[in-house]
């Protein structure tokens, strides 16, 4: 009696990725590690603090029991706070496709991870977004407006003002990006910790993530982010 062996089905090739795409996410994946670094510690760091302080308390005659508690308490929150920050950082690494988020809080996110950096190289953020009701998908404003905050400062010199606006417009959300030249501190942090980045990254991001771009000079930048869930009328 003779067996046949199934064929193997034919596997369906995936698309190539745009390496042109690739290449700038790694890029800016490279400049954003030290904010992201950071991200991770900001939440760890006080937690040795409070178990010295803790530690001292346990060791006297008789312990303030209640002192112990809320030493615990503190320890416990600053944990969570850094487990979640440690989830936020991988989604950053590998987007979540189908998340989405507010204008207001994908801004905040961006700025927030990046605000320090930039600080230290004399670069004030100035957020302008008001709130509203619509949504886009998460890694197309990470991806795309880090791209063009970093692209800004790497093009122009410091000290500046980095100021983002949002533009009337019902199809997408429409982020204007202005560098304004200031008199002040042109910051004390040293040279970027990979290339700069340049125009064709943010371009090739944008691509990537259906974003539509433009710019007026070296000093103004226009996000077209379509909108996934359309603001409320």
């Amino acid at each position: 009696m003779t067996s046949t062996v199934p064929s193997e089905q034919p596997r369906t090739a995936l698309p190539p990725p745009d390496s042109q795409a690739e290449a700038a996410r790694y890029a800016l994946l490279r400049r954003l590690a030290p904010s992201m670094r950071h991200h991770l510690v900001v939440n760890l760091q006080p937690i040795g603090m409070i178990y010295e302080v803790m530690d001292r308390r346990l060791r006297a005659a008789e312990p303030d029991l209640a002192e112990v508690h809320d030493s615990a308490h503190k320890i416990n929150g600053f944990a969570r706070a850094a487990l979640a920050s440690c989830l936020d950082v991988v989604t950053w690494l590998a987007p979540e496709e189908e998340a989405l988020i507010t204008a207001a809080d994908g801004v905040r996110e961006c700025f927030s991870l990046v605000a320090t950096s930039l600080t230290f190289r004399g670069y004030a953020l100035r957020n302008e977004v008001p709130a509203v009701s619509g949504q886009v998908r998460r890694s197309a404003v990470r991806n795309v407006l880090t791209a063009a905050l970093l692209h800004a400062t790497d093009e122009n010199p410091a000290p500046a003002d980095l100021v983002l606006t949002t533009e009337p417009d019902a199809g997408a959300l429409v982020l204007a990006l202005t560098l304004r030249p200031t008199d002040g501190d042109k910051g004390f942090s040293p040279e970027p910790p990979y290339r700069a980045l340049r125009w064709s990254d943010v371009e090739a991001l944008a691509a990537a993530e259906s974003v539509a771009l433009s710019r007026e000079g070296r000093q103004k930048m226009r996000l077209s982010i379509p909108w996934t869930r359309a603001a409320a009328a």
